[in-house]
């Protein structure tokens, strides 16, 4: 039953690194931005819900409740995964490629110095917002956390494409990947439907966040690096653009991840996550969802 148990704790790791990789998905589709901010945006997260939670911040007061802090954590990420996206990369629309990812980069190195200022480089304990206790079924113990990552995940996904299928800010979303263009000259708000897929992508990094700290205890200001990296990963691994292909990604790769530390070597896992990712994207360049793009000239 171990194998179950690894294939479990996989699925609910990369159900995490889904959430986040929609972030990354959703920019890139709609704004053509890789926004490599978008992994300290979960340490935000992490780290509102931990002060908004902490005694030590509210004296003589126990701290807000769990629901109230996960709704302020999801509500500041959201904000500043707006700011972020008006005050850098709304200037850059036009800009290269380049330019965006040095701009990328220096928001990230921002956002992480500013924890560092405000709560220190030491890793602060973090308490799961999972009050439940876990499962066990034919001898196999399934953690509450488990169980929570994989529903929210599901959920989240499925509400996602629906809300981008049938609503009509999901269709502007859908004409703007497309063409901008057109779909200004259709009278999309271009502008807002960019800043509503930052807003999106930045309060699932909120949820993301809260997961990944309840499911790995602790929080630091580098806590979203490397699973913001993985995410990355997975979003290119999946077809980076494709809502279905972050999801299948980052699924995949958090069962890779989880059965490499299993059966081959906790040293050698994040090298075996990248060399999958080249291996597909040697057969497939596109990942394993993506679509051929065709450039005009």
């Amino acid at each position: 039953m171990s194998f179950l148990t690894y294939l479990l704790s996989g699925v609910s790791l990369g159900s995490i690194y889904a959430l986040i990789a929609l972030g990354y998905t959703m920019v890139y589709g709609i704004s053509r931005m890789l926004n490599f901010a978008h992994g300290d945006v979960i340490m935000i997260g992490a780290f509102t819900l931990w002060t908004a939670a902490s005694p030590s911040f509210f004296p003589g007061n126990p701290g807000l409740p769990t629901a109230v802090s996960i709704l302020i954590s999801i509500l500041v990420c959201t904000l500043l995964g707006v700011l972020i996206e008006k005050i850098a990369y709304k200037p850059l629309r036009n800009a290269s490629s380049l330019a965006v990812l040095i701009t990328a980069i220096g928001v990230s190195y921002f956002l992480q110095n500013i924890a560092l200022l405000i709560f220190g480089s030491d890793a602060k304990a973090f308490n799961s917002v999972v009050s439940f206790p876990g499962l066990e079924i034919g001898g196999m113990k399934i953690s509450a956390e488990t169980i929570v990552t994989i529903t929210v995940g599901v959920l989240i996904m499925v509400g996602l494409s629906l809300f981008i299928k049938f609503s009509k800010q999901g269709k502007a979303m859908l004409a703007v990947s497309e063409d901008k263009g057109a779909a200004q000259l259709m009278g999309i708000n271009v502008n807002s439907t960019i800043s509503l897929t930052f807003a999106i992508g930045s309060a699932l990094a909120a949820v993301a966040g809260i997961l990944y700290c309840s499911v790995f205890p602790q929080v630091s200001p580098y806590t979203g690096a490397m699973p913001g990296i993985k995410a990355f990963v997975a979003a290119v691994f999946g077809g980076i653009g494709s809502i279905p292909g972050a999801m299948v990604g980052g699924i995949l790769l958090g069962i890779i991840e989880n059965l490499s530390k299993a059966y081959i070597s906790t040293e050698m896992v994040d090298a075996i996550v990248f060399a999958v990712l080249i291996l597909v994207l040697l057969v497939k360049p596109t990942g394993i969802m993506g679509k051929k793009m065709t450039e005009k000239v």
